[in-house]
Protein backbone atom coordinates (compact mmCIF):
# COMPACT_ATOMS: atom_id res chain seq x y z
CA UNK A 1 0.00 0.00 0.00
CA UNK A 2 1.22 3.68 -1.08
CA UNK A 3 2.25 6.09 1.79
CA UNK A 4 -0.68 8.66 -0.25
CA UNK A 5 -3.13 5.68 0.14
CA UNK A 6 -2.22 4.62 3.96
CA UNK A 7 -2.25 8.56 4.92
CA UNK A 8 -5.91 8.96 2.94
CA UNK A 9 -7.14 6.14 5.30
CA UNK A 10 -6.00 8.05 8.60
CA UNK A 11 -7.58 11.40 6.87
CA UNK A 12 -10.42 9.84 6.57
CA UNK A 13 -10.94 8.15 10.45
CA UNK A 14 -9.95 11.85 11.59
CA UNK A 15 -12.86 12.77 9.33
CA UNK A 16 -15.98 10.75 10.77
CA UNK A 17 -14.54 11.91 14.46
CA UNK A 18 -14.66 15.38 13.30
CA UNK A 19 -17.95 15.14 11.59
CA UNK A 20 -19.34 13.16 14.99
CA UNK A 21 -18.94 16.29 16.52
CA UNK A 22 -20.86 18.78 13.83
CA UNK A 23 -24.15 17.92 11.86
CA UNK A 24 -22.70 19.61 8.65
CA UNK A 25 -19.60 20.95 6.91
CA UNK A 26 -19.07 22.24 3.48
CA UNK A 27 -16.31 21.31 1.52
CA UNK A 28 -14.34 24.13 1.79
CA UNK A 29 -14.85 24.12 5.62
CA UNK A 30 -13.21 20.58 5.75
CA UNK A 31 -10.55 21.46 3.40
CA UNK A 32 -9.23 23.92 5.47
CA UNK A 33 -9.58 21.96 8.77
CA UNK A 34 -7.55 19.14 6.99
CA UNK A 35 -5.04 21.10 4.81
CA UNK A 36 -6.08 19.70 1.62
CA UNK A 37 -7.86 20.03 -1.73
CA UNK A 38 -11.58 20.43 -2.01
CA UNK A 39 -11.53 17.71 -4.37
CA UNK A 40 -9.14 15.35 -2.03
CA UNK A 41 -11.63 16.35 0.33
CA UNK A 42 -14.78 15.40 -1.96
CA UNK A 43 -12.90 11.56 -2.51
CA UNK A 44 -12.55 11.44 0.94
CA UNK A 45 -16.31 12.12 1.55
CA UNK A 46 -17.05 9.64 -0.82
CA UNK A 47 -15.28 7.13 1.28
CA UNK A 48 -17.27 8.18 4.16
CA UNK A 49 -20.77 7.96 2.68
CA UNK A 50 -19.79 5.06 1.46
CA UNK A 51 -21.17 3.46 4.92
CA UNK A 52 -24.65 5.03 4.59
CA UNK A 53 -23.69 6.91 7.99
CA UNK A 54 -23.10 10.50 5.89
CA UNK A 55 -25.24 12.46 3.72
CA UNK A 56 -23.58 14.47 0.43
CA UNK A 57 -25.60 17.50 0.02
CA UNK A 58 -24.66 20.52 -2.18
CA UNK A 59 -21.13 22.05 -1.46
CA UNK A 60 -21.01 19.50 1.47
CA UNK A 61 -21.43 16.48 4.15
CA UNK A 62 -23.92 15.98 6.87
CA UNK A 63 -24.22 13.26 9.45
CA UNK A 64 -27.20 11.02 8.44
CA UNK A 65 -29.62 10.04 11.50
CA UNK A 66 -28.31 7.69 13.78
CA UNK A 67 -24.01 8.21 12.66
CA UNK A 68 -22.22 5.44 14.62
CA UNK A 69 -18.44 5.45 15.31
CA UNK A 70 -18.58 1.58 13.42
CA UNK A 71 -17.45 2.01 9.41
CA UNK A 72 -18.28 -1.53 7.67
CA UNK A 73 -17.55 -0.33 4.33
CA UNK A 74 -14.01 1.71 5.84
CA UNK A 75 -13.75 -1.92 7.94
CA UNK A 76 -13.81 -3.36 4.71
CA UNK A 77 -11.50 -1.50 3.05
CA UNK A 78 -8.78 -1.93 5.65
CA UNK A 79 -9.38 -5.94 5.63
CA UNK A 80 -6.98 -6.85 3.69
CA UNK A 81 -5.79 -3.98 2.62
CA UNK A 82 -2.49 -4.40 1.37
CA UNK A 83 -3.82 -7.30 -0.60
CA UNK A 84 -6.66 -5.50 -2.29
CA UNK A 85 -4.14 -2.48 -3.14
CA UNK A 86 -1.96 -4.65 -5.00
CA UNK A 87 -4.72 -6.35 -6.65
CA UNK A 88 -6.11 -3.26 -7.99
CA UNK A 89 -2.89 -2.11 -9.25
CA UNK A 90 -2.47 -5.31 -11.12
CA UNK A 91 -6.16 -5.05 -12.73
CA UNK A 92 -5.57 -1.38 -13.51
CA UNK A 93 -2.15 -2.19 -15.43
CA UNK A 94 -4.32 -4.39 -17.55
CA UNK A 95 -6.24 -1.69 -19.01
CA UNK A 96 -4.80 -0.18 -22.20
CA UNK A 97 -4.75 3.35 -23.22
CA UNK A 98 -7.62 4.68 -24.78
CA UNK A 99 -9.31 1.45 -24.36
CA UNK A 100 -12.87 1.27 -22.30
CA UNK A 101 -13.82 -0.73 -18.69
CA UNK A 102 -16.79 -1.16 -17.15
CA UNK A 103 -15.91 -1.23 -13.03
CA UNK A 104 -18.12 -2.54 -10.21
CA UNK A 105 -18.71 -1.44 -7.21
CA UNK A 106 -16.88 -2.72 -3.76
CA UNK A 107 -13.84 -2.17 -2.03
CA UNK A 108 -11.35 -4.26 -3.82
CA UNK A 109 -12.94 -2.52 -7.18
CA UNK A 110 -12.20 0.66 -5.57
CA UNK A 111 -8.09 0.37 -5.45
CA UNK A 112 -8.93 -0.32 -9.16
CA UNK A 113 -9.93 2.86 -9.62
CA UNK A 114 -7.48 4.72 -7.82
CA UNK A 115 -5.19 2.97 -9.92
CA UNK A 116 -6.61 4.14 -13.11
CA UNK A 117 -6.27 7.39 -12.45
CA UNK A 118 -3.48 8.54 -14.53
CA UNK A 119 -4.65 6.24 -17.47
CA UNK A 120 -6.27 7.23 -20.81
CA UNK A 121 -9.14 5.70 -20.61
CA UNK A 122 -13.33 5.70 -20.11
CA UNK A 123 -14.67 4.06 -16.54
CA UNK A 124 -18.54 2.97 -16.57
CA UNK A 125 -19.75 2.50 -13.44
CA UNK A 126 -22.58 2.74 -11.27
CA UNK A 127 -20.39 2.90 -8.03
CA UNK A 128 -20.28 6.76 -6.58
CA UNK A 129 -17.46 5.99 -4.70
CA UNK A 130 -15.23 4.80 -8.27
CA UNK A 131 -16.88 8.25 -9.12
CA UNK A 132 -15.46 10.54 -6.50
CA UNK A 133 -12.21 8.46 -6.77
CA UNK A 134 -11.62 9.63 -10.66
CA UNK A 135 -13.18 12.52 -10.35
CA UNK A 136 -10.58 14.90 -10.67
CA UNK A 137 -8.82 12.68 -12.74
CA UNK A 138 -7.51 14.71 -16.14
CA UNK A 139 -7.20 11.62 -18.14
CA UNK A 140 -10.15 9.43 -17.37
CA UNK A 141 -13.63 9.81 -18.68
CA UNK A 142 -16.11 8.94 -16.29
CA UNK A 143 -19.99 7.32 -17.45
CA UNK A 144 -22.24 7.28 -14.28
CA UNK A 145 -24.75 4.39 -14.81
CA UNK A 146 -28.40 5.54 -13.17
CA UNK A 147 -30.35 3.68 -11.12
CA UNK A 148 -31.82 3.48 -7.20
CA UNK A 149 -29.45 5.24 -4.70
CA UNK A 150 -27.83 2.38 -2.39
CA UNK A 151 -26.97 4.20 1.00
CA UNK A 152 -25.12 1.35 2.18
CA UNK A 153 -22.33 0.93 -0.61
CA UNK A 154 -22.64 4.47 -2.30
CA UNK A 155 -23.58 3.09 -5.28
CA UNK A 156 -26.76 2.62 -7.84
CA UNK A 157 -28.81 -0.85 -8.08
CA UNK A 158 -31.64 -1.91 -10.18
CA UNK A 159 -33.44 -2.79 -13.42
CA UNK A 160 -31.79 0.70 -14.54
CA UNK A 161 -28.55 -0.57 -14.32
CA UNK A 162 -29.08 -4.05 -15.96
CA UNK A 163 -30.79 -1.87 -18.90
CA UNK A 164 -27.60 0.45 -19.38
CA UNK A 165 -25.39 -3.05 -19.39
CA UNK A 166 -27.06 -4.34 -21.79
CA UNK A 167 -26.22 -2.28 -24.16
CA UNK A 168 -22.46 -1.41 -22.96
CA UNK A 169 -20.29 -4.13 -25.01
CA UNK A 170 -16.92 -2.13 -23.59
CA UNK A 171 -12.91 -3.75 -23.71
CA UNK A 172 -12.99 -4.85 -20.01
CA UNK A 173 -15.01 -5.37 -16.92
CA UNK A 174 -13.78 -5.60 -13.59
CA UNK A 175 -15.93 -6.73 -10.93
CA UNK A 176 -15.33 -8.02 -7.06
CA UNK A 177 -17.35 -11.05 -5.84
CA UNK A 178 -18.04 -11.69 -1.65
CA UNK A 179 -16.63 -15.91 -2.43
CA UNK A 180 -15.57 -18.00 -4.93
CA UNK A 181 -16.79 -21.51 -4.12
CA UNK A 182 -15.02 -24.81 -4.41
CA UNK A 183 -17.79 -25.52 -7.17
CA UNK A 184 -16.62 -22.66 -9.29
CA UNK A 185 -19.46 -20.29 -8.08
CA UNK A 186 -19.20 -17.09 -8.27
CA UNK A 187 -20.89 -15.93 -5.15
CA UNK A 188 -22.26 -12.62 -4.06
CA UNK A 189 -24.40 -11.63 -0.35
CA UNK A 190 -26.93 -9.93 -1.97
CA UNK A 191 -29.74 -9.70 -4.91
CA UNK A 192 -28.89 -6.17 -5.95
CA UNK A 193 -25.62 -7.37 -7.70
CA UNK A 194 -25.73 -5.89 -11.13
CA UNK A 195 -26.86 -8.42 -13.31
CA UNK A 196 -25.63 -8.33 -16.65
CA UNK A 197 -22.72 -6.86 -15.80
CA UNK A 198 -20.71 -9.79 -16.80
CA UNK A 199 -21.68 -9.77 -20.58
CA UNK A 200 -21.08 -6.03 -20.24
CA UNK A 201 -17.38 -6.70 -21.64
CA UNK A 202 -14.92 -8.41 -24.20
CA UNK A 203 -12.65 -9.57 -21.35
CA UNK A 204 -13.33 -10.18 -17.73
CA UNK A 205 -11.32 -9.64 -14.84
CA UNK A 206 -12.90 -10.52 -11.25
CA UNK A 207 -10.74 -9.35 -8.69
CA UNK A 208 -10.72 -11.00 -5.20
CA UNK A 209 -8.44 -11.59 -2.43
CA UNK A 210 -7.14 -14.74 -1.12
CA UNK A 211 -9.56 -14.75 1.93
CA UNK A 212 -12.60 -15.32 -0.63
CA UNK A 213 -11.43 -18.06 -2.11
CA UNK A 214 -13.28 -21.37 -1.20
CA UNK A 215 -15.84 -20.01 0.67
CA UNK A 216 -19.21 -19.73 0.12
CA UNK A 217 -22.22 -16.59 -0.44
CA UNK A 218 -25.84 -16.35 0.03
CA UNK A 219 -26.56 -15.98 -3.81
CA UNK A 220 -24.67 -17.45 -7.23
CA UNK A 221 -23.73 -14.31 -9.64
CA UNK A 222 -21.87 -16.59 -12.24
CA UNK A 223 -19.85 -19.65 -13.06
CA UNK A 224 -16.01 -18.86 -12.58
CA UNK A 225 -15.46 -20.04 -15.82
CA UNK A 226 -17.70 -17.37 -17.11
CA UNK A 227 -14.35 -14.88 -16.60
CA UNK A 228 -11.39 -14.42 -18.10
CA UNK A 229 -8.66 -14.27 -15.17
CA UNK A 230 -8.86 -13.85 -11.62
CA UNK A 231 -6.71 -11.87 -10.17
CA UNK A 232 -5.48 -12.95 -6.47
CA UNK A 233 -2.81 -12.08 -4.02
CA UNK A 234 -0.17 -14.39 -2.84
CA UNK A 235 -2.06 -15.11 0.80
CA UNK A 236 -3.92 -18.07 -1.34
CA UNK A 237 -3.29 -21.56 -0.80
CA UNK A 238 -1.60 -23.60 -4.20
CA UNK A 239 -4.04 -25.93 -3.32
CA UNK A 240 -6.85 -23.52 -3.70
CA UNK A 241 -5.30 -21.80 -6.82
CA UNK A 242 -4.47 -25.65 -8.45
CA UNK A 243 -8.66 -26.40 -7.87
CA UNK A 244 -9.51 -22.86 -9.36
CA UNK A 245 -7.12 -23.18 -12.18
CA UNK A 246 -9.45 -25.90 -13.79
CA UNK A 247 -12.09 -23.14 -14.11
CA UNK A 248 -9.86 -19.90 -15.28
CA UNK A 249 -6.80 -18.75 -15.60
CA UNK A 250 -5.31 -16.75 -12.30
CA UNK A 251 -2.79 -13.75 -11.96
CA UNK A 252 -1.08 -13.12 -8.76
CA UNK A 253 -0.52 -9.87 -7.60
CA UNK A 254 2.62 -8.75 -6.19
Amino acid sequence: MTFSHSKRKSRVAELCKFLKERSAATYGELADHFAVSEMTMRRDVGILAATGQVLIVPRGVQTARGFLAELPFLERIQRMGREKDLIGRAAAALVTEGSSVVLDSGTTTLQVAHHLRDKHCTVITMSLSALQELADSATVRVELIGGVYRSSSQDLVGPQVYQALSGVRADRVIFGAAAVSLNGDVMVNDTDAAQGLVRAGRQRLLVVDSSKLGAEALYRFCELGQCDLMITDEGAKESDLEHFRKYVKIQIAR
